[in-house]
């Protein structure tokens, strides 16, 4: 196994990703600041979970001639904030979705993607929307707009943000985003499902051969967007309500009523009692009316308390698997999954620092959309240090809650200079004096926790 991915590794990457922003200034003697400079002074804000990073490693230079935002991230001149919005606004947000799939990629000969993998080597894929922005004044073309009941337009900036999600694992891996915005050619205002299927078209070169699972919720299980997925390499399994597919539940009831829906029960102690979980599927049932009409497995999830009877969760799915007794536990616990989207990955990126939410600069163009990526790639590169640096993963131990190892950082940066991210790391090892707990081992296994 080759050596697992470093910090200097990972911004190899990402200076590497922004190497060729376009650059849409006119050539002039007075330039100061490079288009590089921007994205870093930007990522830096979003990785050391510090608005006030730039500031304070500006008045670090002012008093000691060098700072953090140089030596750990590489960032030559420092641009005020307004040039930071300035510089990014123009770039539409797709220039650094190589930054994702190349640590993805790198993902893979580490072996750091292989306890992800379910159902006979598939990864799982969630899609999911979120809201990065809204606000009754503030604006741009970009926008998505919807009449609120007191008569006011709220704008906001939607994204799709998929991740790779696991089950078992308490940690997903970030992909490109896709956003939600005005597209060239329609009228019509953009939404959830369109944005999907672009995503499926502009990353399935890159990640279909990585046998992927798409999963997602009633929104996606529609004949088109399930046809482009296959089409594109990927399979699929998509939550299935009854109200959204009324030909395909009345075939099921047919199959019902004549026994031939397959059925199964599994029983299992999650520590305080015993689950029972009931499980209904059908194999090659078609989704619509006529000869076109996409073949699909139906398959049906109930848990109940073993003893009381009482309900604890039902959901229904659809997906291109072929289900038997033997997996559709599997494949139910799959489609479960997709939820992990929500909860490892938009409520993380919410409420644990990032600040997703906030107005970091909305601009005229792409900027509110651009500092979510910036934002997205920090939370990947912070997931993946994690599995494969021992001595962030010490710290993270030592440092059980985010909030308290990201505090000790943006303390130490404000009024110290670090030669390097690792002389940083290794000052708050030494400071804790848990030196002693850094013995030689391999590249730790995602959280399983």
């Amino acid at each position: 196994m080759t050596n697992p991915l470093s910090f200097d590794e990972l911004q190899t990457i990402f200076h590497q990703g922004i190497a060729h922003l376009p650059d849409y200034r006119k050539d002039s003697p007075n330039t100061r600041y490079t288009m590089q400079d921007a994205a870093l002074g930007a990522f830096g804000i979003f990785f050391m979970q510090s608005p006030s990073f730039l500031e304070y490693q500006r008045q670090l230079q002012a008093s000691k001639g060098r700072n953090n935002a140089q030596t750990l991230l590489s960032v030559q001149t420092i641009p005020c904030d307004n040039q930071i919005r300035t510089l990014l606004d123009p770039r539409a947000p797709h220039h650094f979705d190589p930054i994702f799939l190349e640590v993805f990629a790198r993902l893979e000969p580490h072996h750091l993607c292989e306890s992800f993998r379910v159902l006979r080597d598939q990864l799982l894929v969630a899609l999911d929307g979120t809201t990065s922005f809204s606000s009754q004044a503030i604006h741009c073309p970009n926008c998505l707009t919807r009449q609120l009941s007191n008569g006011q337009t709220l704008y906001y900036h939607p994204a799709i943000t998929p991740v790779v999600v696991c089950p078992k694992h308490a940690q997903v891996i970030a992909l490109p985003p896709e956003y939600i915005m005005p597209q060239d050619g329609h009228d019509k205002q953009d939404g959830e499902q369109m944005a999907g299927k672009r995503w499926i078209r502009h990353h399935a070169h890159a990640l279909a051969p990585h046998h992927v699972t798409v999963l997602g919720d009633d929104l996606y299980s529609k004949q088109p967007f399930c046809a482009l997925a296959l089409e594109k390499g990927f399979n699929f399994i998509l939550v299935c309500k009854p109200d959204s597919h009324p030909k395909l539940y009345e075939r099921i009831a047919f199959w019902q009523a004549n026994d031939g829906i397959a059925t199964c029960e599994r029983r299992h102690w999650n520590g305080r009692f015993t689950e029972t979980s009931m499980y209904r599927f059908l194999n090659d049932v078609s989704l619509l009316d006529g000869q076109e009409a996409l073949s699909v497995t139906w398959c049906e999830i109930t848990v109940v308390n073993a003893k009381t009877g009482e309900q604890l969760y039902h959901n229904s799915f659809m997906t291109n698997h072929r289900v038997t007794v033997e997996n559709v536990a599997e494949v139910a616990q799959a489609g479960r999954g997709r939820w992990k989207i929500e909860n490892e990955n938009n409520n993380v990126l919410k409420t644990k620092g990032y600040h997703v939410a906030h107005n970091f600069g909305h601009g005229k163009q792409y900027l509110a959309a651009v500092m979510l990526s910036l934002n997205l790639i920090a939370f990947l590169f912070h997931t993946v240090l994690e599995w494969s640096d021992t001595k962030y993963t010490l710290l993270r131990q030592v440092l059980a809650r985010r909030q308290t190892f990201f505090e000790d950082i943006r303390a130490l940066t404000r009024y110290m200079v670090f030669d390097s991210w690792q002389h940083l790391i290794e000052f708050m090892i030494r400071g804790l004096e848990i030196e002693s707990r850094l013995e030689p081992q391999p590249a730790s296994k995602p959280d399983t926790s």
